[in-house]
């Protein structure tokens, strides 16, 4: 593919390097689903693992080219999945990780990330402001700042989920058949990664990313084809709330993507319930992006077979049952009519 960062050789090699716990994780059709949604629906369950996120996919990249060079200290900036994955990641290959976060990041990632033995820094702002904290103490201390999105293992690690995706033979064999697949979009590593081999090897496939509302930086960018940051960030969706997009990742972005589209929260959370009750799962507010697209333009996927990844599950439980359990007690839905 002409002018990205990504090959697809390199993620293929990536597949021997990442712990095999993190790979081939489970997809299937969840046929529960598809009363509610309208089409069929497949679900890449990137939960099922030891940091409940694919996160851990590019920091097993990540912290293996560091203990290869002996470097010991490393830094990242993180809403907490990242960080969370640095630490095991780098735990077991004896590095000293700090991660730089949010004071007003969920409570259960920083416990997360403190009790894989790394360090916390807790800033008094955004994730956004993290990332310069982190960016400094590179600086200082002169060790290597990882970037989630930029640094290209983090975006070549997550693409072997799209070889799990569009790899025919067993244990996955929907490839062929699904013509639609809904990318949490952030920073842009799992967009860009499973994107490009998607559009590589199924290009016919509609590689369709999902931002909310409030936190719309990334999209905005995109359908104007150069970096648009933004003020402020104001949704649920913590893990995708980032202001200020890379210029190197907007770029390979645009070559991969098909569509970016913006959910609101309501269906944000009306996404987090349906995975619930019909699928059993306790996701995060940013893996729930898909299938909030999905109700938000019912007929668009109308027919289709659509595959979503869920993409953590590390949220705050009190405030999960506040979203999950607000709308069951007013009995209302109000994601299901068409966006404002």
């Amino acid at each position: 593919m002409q002018g990205t960062r990504l090959d697809t050789a390199r993620i293929r090699a990536a597949r021997r390097i990442i712990d095999p716990v993190f790979l081939d994780t489970p997809l299937y059709r969840c046929e529960a689903l598809e009363p509610d949604l309208g089409c069929a629906v497949s679900i890449k369950l990137e939960t099922a693992n030891p940091v409940r996120s694919f996160k851990a996919r590019g920091t097993e990249m990540v912290a293996s080219g560091l203990a290869e060079t002996g470097a010991r200290p490393v830094v990242c900036a993180s809403a907490g999945n990242l960080g969370q994955a640095l630490a095991w990641s780098g735990r077991g290959r004896g590095l000293d990780v700090t991660v730089v976060a949010s004071r007003h990041a969920p409570a259960a990632k920083l416990a997360r990330i403190r009790a894989l033995d790394a360090g916390v820094e807790l800033v008094d702002g955004d994730f956004d402001l993290a990332r310069e904290r982190a960016a400094a103490i590179a600086r200082r201390d002169g060790i290597r700042l990882v970037e989630d999105s930029l640094d290209l293992e983090t975006c070549e690690g997550a693409a072997t989920i799209g070889l799990e995706l569009v790899d025919t033979g067993p244990p996955f064999n929907i490839g062929p058949s699904f013509d639609a697949v809904l990318l949490a979009l952030g920073g842009g590593a799992l967009a860009t990664g499973v994107g490009h081999v998607v559009k590589a090897l199924a290009p016919d496939v509609e590689v369709i990313c999902v931002q909310p509302l409030g936190a719309p930086a990334m999209t905005h960018s995109w359908r104007r084809r150069r970096v648009v940051t933004t003020d402020a960030t104001n949704t649920i969706a913590d893990g995708v709330a980032g202001r200020r997009p890379i210029p190197a990742v907007l770029n390979d972005l645009l070559l991969v993507a098909d569509d970016a589209v913006l959910v609101r929260e309501a269906s944000i959370i009306a996404g987090m319930r349906l995975l619930l009750d019909h699928a059993g799962l306790v996701v995060e507010p940013s893996a729930a992006l898909g299938v909030a697209a999905i109700l938000e333009d019912r007929d668009r996927f109308a027919g289709r077979h659509v595959v979503t990844v869920v993409c953590g599950s590390n949220v705050d439980v009190d405030a999960y049952r506040r979203w999950v359990g607000a709308g069951r007690r007013r009995g209302e839905d109000s994601a299901t009519s068409s966006p404002e």
